[in-house]
């Protein structure tokens, strides 16, 4: 009942998780395109009459100085998360992934909410070690999103919910003649700047308009880079991934000047009609703070994306399935210095 995915039956694994509620582009065979440091490993288990019931695409890199690698399965697996069978298959299926690949360890960040307790307990007697969300954003992937339900909606349904001053924004921006468009590369090298001097504000690591130019090609016409104009210069831009039943925001870019005209407003707006126009269910806005005191650096972003009328989501954590304890013990610890030390090193070239 389990395979490995293979050239004969890729198409048929991107179709499950295209279809499946639970699907993320991050399982995807195109995401590993963008990450092409990575090797890309997928596995899938059918059931009795033959049709794919689990899937499970990780991302293995080698340790540098090590004989070992790192297998990371962003939001996977994708599965009924109550199905114990499948995830025994695709936990064994990993296994032999892991001795293959030389693997230490396996970490899984799965797209299930905090509250899930029966898949949190699975998990955990199939030997996965969980370590729930952090309130900031110290995971690979963000614990807390603002997701917003978008099945059969339609735009005065949804322009009704957003909070008054959210609509009032957004007219706002409207009347002081800022246009959004939906833009090809051509327009890369000016989001990148952009993206470049909201990291320098804001303090976190950003990617170069190279990664960004790999991920428009990658994703092809699942993924849209929209900018947002004022008096013909390009003052913000946002990007987005159309995947499954879902649309995503996934990166977000505003210059230090004319942030009164509010173009982040028009940006979001644009990025929901496109969830609207491909008949989606949910609308992601990505992360947000736990931490919901106001005294947060970044319950301001919180606020924002709470103004569209989203429903705040916790997801239930990491998982690791550790195959090498000693292994671990030593690499863990000198990733999280190089993990401290390219933060610090990003932040100083941010500022200059």
């Amino acid at each position: 009942m389990l395979q490995a995915v293979t050239q004969e039956n890729l198409a048929e694994y991107e179709a499950f998780l295209r279809q499946s509620p639970k699907g993320h582009f991050l399982q995807s065979h195109e995401w590993a395109a963008v990450k092409s440091s990575w090797k890309w490993e997928g596995l899938l288990v059918r059931d009795e009459a033959g049709a794919i019931v689990g899937g499970l695409s990780v991302l293995i890199r080698r340790v540098p100085g090590t004989p070992y690698t790192l297998m990371y399965g962003a939001r996977g697996p994708v599965c009924d998360p109550h199905d114990r069978k499948t995830l025994e298959e695709l936990t064994e299926g990993a296994r032999e992934l892991a001795k293959k690949h030389s693997a230490y360890a396996l970490r899984l960040d799965p797209d299930i909410r905090s509250d899930d307790t029966e898949f949190i307990d699975i998990m955990k007697s199939l030997g996965y070690r969980h370590q729930p969300g952090d309130k900031d954003f110290n995971g690979v992937q963000p614990c807390y999103v603002f997701r917003l339900d978008v099945k059969d909606k339609t735009e005065d349904e949804l322009l009704a919910a957003f909070h008054q001053k959210t609509r009032y924004n957004l007219r706002l921006s409207a009347r002081k003649g800022v246009t959004v468009r939906l833009c090809g590369e051509e327009m890369l090298p000016d989001f990148a700047r952009l993206m470049a001097e909201t990291g320098s504000r804001d303090g976190f690591i950003v990617r170069g308009e190279d990664y960004f130019r790999t991920l428009l090609h990658a994703l092809g016409s699942e993924a849209r880079l929209y900018m947002a104009f004022w008096e013909g210069k390009p003052i913000a831009g946002t990007l987005a991934i159309h995947f499954g039943n879902k649309v995503w925001y996934l990166y977000g870019a505003s210059s230090n000047e004319h942030r009164n005209v509010m173009p982040n407003y028009q940006l979001q707006w644009e990025m929901i009609r496109w969830a609207l126009e491909t008949k989606s269910e949910i609308y992601d806005f990505r992360g947000v703070t736990g931490d919901l005191t106001p005294e947060n650096p970044l319950y301001g972003l919180y606020l924002f994306k709470k103004g569209f009328g989203g429903e705040l989501t916790e997801f239930c954590g990491e998982f690791t399935m550790v195959y090498n304890k000693a292994a671990e013990a030593i690499i863990d610890k000198g990733l999280g210095a190089v993990r401290q030390m390219r933060h610090k090193l990003a932040t100083i070239k941010n500022k200059k």
